[in-house]
């Protein structure tokens, strides 16, 4: 018999070994039997057995149990007894409503000390399939398996529609008194909606989300919901093994970032889908309308803003709640594993936001979990971000590096992603981040490097590159930190890729200045070139340039409204021109002018409009040659790859570069004109001799520019600029950036224009993207010449 103390700490909720008290106990020496049962809710219960063990207890039915505790706990004896059997648990409630349960104190649990073990070493990669909420069939039953890390709690127990969501009727086992707890209640199964009740030791109780859990709640709401993520047929095998060969390196990447609220919406779309009060579109449904739209823009990649689950909408999803578990605002997580499979299998890559800097302090969430901060540092100068409300991960602790890295693998094993934008790097790498002096404190050689961020960062990049070929992290770092993007066995911090904030902010300053004052500017959009080859470098044009008072990218830009759209066009050449990866965020595609606003669509109506129109045509055309051409993208992240013809004209704002490919065959000569100046008989110098076929031209009237241009090209000829032997004299359209691609044959061959009507060959050769002609007749309707 249980002492009294034993069984009050069951009913009181305080009770960290429910096992010792609750179940069947069997005594081999007396060859009894004891059952012990919590049941708050009933007046009378009872064991029953199978038919065969009834009859060896000669019971022609069920056999009463004794009540002896006051708050209800239950207990059958029986004796003559070798082994545990099967049984259930019959109850009566005050209504007289009948049940019948399994005892989930009859199972056996399922971590292992090999489990705990890796835990607390931080180092069990898979352990979103040990802890949360897990289906299992154990002994015939099947159920969840729950289990929580909660290693300064008095108690726990998990609660539920299965039973009323009272704490303490299911309480949970603290294994081996290492804070897992864990718990097998038979009878439920997927769907069912729970959470852990946490009893602190200082007699607080909190109700928390499952921070593993696979599936969470439409909000307002908050609960967890048992997922098992086994369901989903994937079709994307020729994508995965071709990801695996992939060298982004040596590969075109043009990312569209997106925010799945806002980009579209369905309030008065017909749609197979249960509409919402919010008009959020189904994950399926936002797949083929994306994808659609992508494609024909030629994107190579999707960058999500995080979909990992998130209190509000306005918080564009960085303050994370839940990180195993996709929002629900756009369906279920099969719903979201479609969206992945539908991009892959059209060829168009995925990266998640993810957020491992901070959290927000929800009640629900990871803030003082089991009554202490146990994700977060407890130092409140390491603790706080202040600028954003949120608290720091603890990545001097174990099991939460170990819960970020299983993280960032979760994503990449269950949902196939191609890559994680890991946000807010800066945050994490400095104790003294947006602090001021007595607000941090300096780390054990001085200095204002957090130390154990740097280590968990290159835990995280080891371990993903480790089992996941081919996928890519990005890291959004705005300081002069250096080898953001070595490998870690050479010292860095091991990321594949790096934005470029310095080119971002010095570029887009460069563009809002009114022409007339470029000249006085010219470093800002000739500096990044000094070091662009120290990292590997994305060039990001993100919802954080156009938010916030920062005004939409095409009304940063100067002067009438011709003026905006060609400094536009003249913007993203230079941007397409410039090594890097791109990205870009959804809306600047079709120079949407006012600032982004998740609480609502894109603009989509200014395709009525000609102007947006027609920059969203060159867009498209721009990344159909980006695509076309490997001179921009083979080699983005060496020096080899890029040559300045001539960066000093800052009299008459003028850049003209190189671009080559890997093996330095093939060329592109750039040439940019940064005012709104024709500039007639500009001399640039060139590498070879030959004919300089004009592929692309902003200035294009197809474009809504001028129709200024080189009629298709221009010959070379023998003359010394700087450190070329050969020369071209150019056309240079007012705001415009003009692409030249040489053709091989030999420069002593006179060309005849005139004869050979190049007119029409230029806007009838499919291999081009001239759009160029500056006779007016011509020029006022050409025919398109781009096709998939």
């Amino acid at each position: 018999m249980k002492t009294k103390d034993e069984l009050n700490k069951i009913t009181s909720f305080e009770s960290s070994s429910p096992f010792s008290v609750l179940g069947p106990k069997l005594d081999t020496k007396n060859k009894t039997l004891t059952i012990t049962s919590y049941l708050p809710f009933a007046l009378d219960a009872w064991i029953k057995l199978k038919k065969k063990h009834r009859e060896k207890f000669e019971l022609h039915g069920k056999i009463q149990m004794k009540r002896i505790n006051p708050q209800n706990i239950y207990q059958a004896e029986f004796e003559n007894v070798k082994e545990i059997f099967p049984y259930s648990i019959l109850f009566e409630d005050q209504n007289g409503t009948s049940y019948e349960i399994q005892d989930p104190y009859a199972y056996p649990l399922q971590i292992t000390d090999y489990d705990l073990y890796l835990i607390g070493e931080g180092n069990h990669f898979k352990i979103y399939e040990k802890l949360g909420a897990k289906i299992r069939k154990i002994n015939k039953a099947t159920g969840v398996h729950f289990a929580v890390w909660a290693p300064h709690a008095k108690a726990v127990s998990v609660i539920g529609d299965f039973n009323n969501w009272k704490e303490g009727v299911h309480p949970m086992e603290n294994l081996n008194g290492q804070g897992v707890w864990s718990l097998f209640v038979p009878g439920i199964n997927e769907g069912e909606k729970y959470k852990y009740a946490i009893k602190s030791q200082r007699n607080e109780i909190k109700i928390k989300s499952d921070p593993f859990a696979f599936q969470a709640e439409v909000r307002p709401q908050t609960a967890s919901v048992v997922c098992s993520l086994k369901d989903y047929k994937w079709k994307d095998s020729d994508w995965m093994k071709e990801r695996a060969r992939n060298n982004f390196k040596r590969k075109p990447m043009s990312i569209y970032e997106v925010h799945l609220g806002s980009w579209k919406r369905n309030l008065n779309e017909e749609s197979e889908y249960p509409q919402n009060e919010w008009g959020f579109m189904n994950y399926r449904e936002l797949a083929h309308k994306i994808v659609e739209y992508a494609k024909e823009m030629g994107f190579t990649h999707l960058e999500l803003l995080p979909v990992m689950e998130h209190p509000l909408d306005t918080s564009w999803g960085y303050q994370v709640v839940n990180y195993f578990a996709p929002t629900s605002r756009f369906g279920t997580p099969e719903d979201f594993m479609y969206f992945v499979d539908y991009c892959h299998c059209n060829n168009i890559g995925v990266i998640l936001d993810w957020v491992p800097a901070h959290f927000p302090t929800d009640e629900h969430g990871l803030n003082d979990f089991d009554g202490e901060q146990i994700y977060a540092y407890q130092n409140p100068k390491k603790a706080f971000h202040k600028d954003w409300g949120t608290l720091i991960f603890d990545y001097g602790k174990n099991e939460v590096v170990n819960f970020l890295v299983s993280n960032a693998l979760f994503w990449f094993s269950k949902y196939h992603i191609d890559g994680l934008r890991v946000d807010a790097v800066a945050s994490m790498l400095y104790l003294d981040y947006s602090r001021n002096d007595g607000e941090w404190e300096p780390n054990i050689h001085g200095g204002n490097e957090n130390l154990e961020a740097v280590e968990f960062i290159k835990k995280l990049n080891k371990s993903v590159h480790k089992y996941n070929k081919g996928i890519v992290m990005i890291a959004e770092e705005s300081t002069n930190w250096q080898g953001v993007t070595k490998p870690v066995h050479l010292g860095g911090l091991g990321f594949d890729m790096k934005w470029n904030m310095g080119w971002m902010h010095d570029v887009l300053k460069y563009f809002s200045t009114d022409p007339i004052y470029r000249k006085y500017n010219h470093n800002q959009i000739t500096f990044s070139l000094w070091y662009s080859f120290n990292e590997n470098y994305l060039l990001p044009i993100s919802h954080d340039e156009v938010v916030h008072g920062k005004r939409s990218l095409i009304d940063k830009m100067p002067g009438d409204q011709w003026q905006k759209f060609a400094n536009l066009r003249l913007f993203f050449g230079f941007m397409y021109g410039h090594p890097g990866k791109k990205l870009n965020f959804m809306g600047s595609d079709f120079a949407q002018f006012r600032e982004w606003n998740c609480e609502w669509q894109l603009d989509w109506n200014l395709f009525e409009n000609d102007y947006n129109k027609k920059l969203n045509l060159y867009f498209k055309d721009l990344q159909k040659l980006y695509l076309a051409h490997k001179e921009f993208w083979e080699v983005d992240f060496e020096s080899r790859g890029f040559n300045w013809i001539d960066f000093s004209d800052a009299e008459q704002s003028v850049l003209s570069f190189i671009r080559y490919s890997n093996d330095k065959k093939d060329f592109l000569v750039f040439t940019c004109n940064m005012t709104p100046v024709l500039r007639e008989n500009y001399l640039i110098g060139v590498p070879e001799a030959g004919f300089y076929k004009e592929i692309f031209n902003s200035d294009a009237v197809i474009y809504g520019g001028s129709g200024k241009g080189n009629l298709g090209g221009v010959e070379s000829f023998e003359e010394k600029r700087f450190h070329h032997d050969n020369s071209l004299s150019l056309t240079l359209p007012p705001l415009a950036i003009n692409i030249f691609k040489i053709e091989q044959r030999s420069s002593k061959v006179e060309r005849n224009l005139e004869d050979q009507n190049l007119s029409d060959d230029i806007m009838n050769d499919a291999e081009s993207i001239v759009h160029n002609v500056n006779l007016t007749e011509q020029a006022q309707s050409p025919e398109r010449i781009i096709d998939n």
